[in-house]
């Protein structure tokens, strides 16, 4: 029907064919109310959804034609709600693997993988398929360490995630936080699990050890993070040294060996330790924006993103330089070397580009 509104009086018009007419008397007013009356009266019709203000002439739809849109919303919104469920699977397996940021399980991968490979080479003739079980038991453990160390700072970060990194999980609303603490509860027991079960207590203890770091590393009030030096010592310790020293010792002891250092391993360990120091200070760069508005203190906040990409590009050329003077004058200690090329996948930080970055005069 069609509402229309004249001085005196109002009138329903319907739309459809009918043989009645509805017609409502209004009390005679002047032929120009008061401002205030006729503003007074808008803004209730308004209220109720009756008013433009282009015009005071509106379509009101019919009941049929009222009951069907609402049945159509109605509809819509339930096959919404109502995804497949096969669907909602793979939107779970999709946030709980960019909850485990990729790019670090490959540099972790990828470099047990060599350090393994290294201590296979030197004692070939003690390997036995008996033992692959327990590599890929200890490669799994490798990973769960590695979640709950960036699943931890997920949940203690979600504000500067969101300025920083919105595409991660949990700032991006796809994964709650009583699901992530699910998964790295898992990861830490798991882990724990596996190694005190199959590796012995040294391994543990320096398990334990890189646990207690990328904890104090996110959690408050230890919040090392915080602190440029504390949180590249931390993160060089965990992903230089424990890490390929304790896959290194694993390996010979699961082989029968005492731990012995060899110039190749010496090569690796120094190579991948001065890699973690430039992932230390270059892994913020992006997230400078976030960092200052929340006041974590980075080496990229107070010495500027342009200083700290110099400074990075800097260290990792003195660490290629030293690696082609090893391949000259110590041959042996790049035998079946491949962390030059597996390690580089530790810098991968997604959609960083700081030339592009408003902060790089910064």
């Amino acid at each position: 029907m069609e509402l229309s509104f004249s001085p005196t009086s109002l009138r329903l018009h319907p739309t459809w064919n009918s043989s009645y007419s509805v017609k409502l008397p209004v009390k005679p007013t002047t032929p120009r109310p008061p401002s205030h009356l006729f503003l007074g009266f808008s803004q209730h019709l308004r209220s109720i959804g009756l008013y433009n203000h282009r015009s005071c002439s509106i379509h009101v739809p019919s009941r049929q034609q009222r009951s069907t849109s609402i049945r159509a919303c109605t509809e819509v919104g339930a096959a919404g709600s109502d995804r497949p469920f096969a669907d909602r699977v793979l939107d779970l397996k999709d946030a709980c693997w960019r909850f485990l940021r990729p790019h670090t399980i490959r540099g972790t991968a990828l470099g047990s993988v060599a350090l393994v490979a290294r201590a296979l080479v030197e004692n070939s003739n003690l390997i036995k398929w008996s033992l692959v079980l327990k590599a890929f038991s200890g490669l799994f453990a490798l990973i769960c360490g590695n979640g709950y160390i960036v699943g931890i700072n997920q949940i203690y970060d979600i504000s500067i995630d969101k300025v920083n990194k919105p595409y991660l999980p949990i700032a991006a609303g796809d994964l709650s936080v009583q699901s992530a603490w699910f998964l790295v509860i898992f990861f830490a027991a798991a882990g724990l699990l596996i190694v005190g079960l199959n590796f012995g207590p040294f391994i543990f203890s320096l398990y334990t050890l890189g646990l207690f770091l990328g904890t104090i590393y996110s959690v408050p009030p230890f919040r090392m993070k915080r602190f440029p030096v504390a949180a590249f010592l931390i993160i060089a310790t965990v992903r230089g040294f424990l890490l390929n020293f304790g896959v290194y010792y694993a390996t010979r002891a699961a082989l029968g060996l005492g731990f012995e250092w060899s110039s190749p391993v010496v090569f690796i360990t120094t190579f991948v330790t001065l890699f973690a120091l430039v992932i230390a200070i270059t892994k913020d760069l992006p997230d400078v924006e976030g960092d200052r508005k929340y006041q974590i203190s980075t080496f990229a906040t107070k010495l500027g993103v342009r200083n700290i990409a110099f400074l990075g590009s800097g260290i990792l050329l003195i660490n290629y330089i030293g690696t082609i003077l090893a391949a000259i004058y110590m041959p042996q200690a790049m035998v079946t070397d491949t962390s030059s090329y597996n390690f580089c996948i530790k810098l991968d930080l997604p959609g960083t580009d700081i030339r592009t970055s408003k902060l790089y005069q910064g």
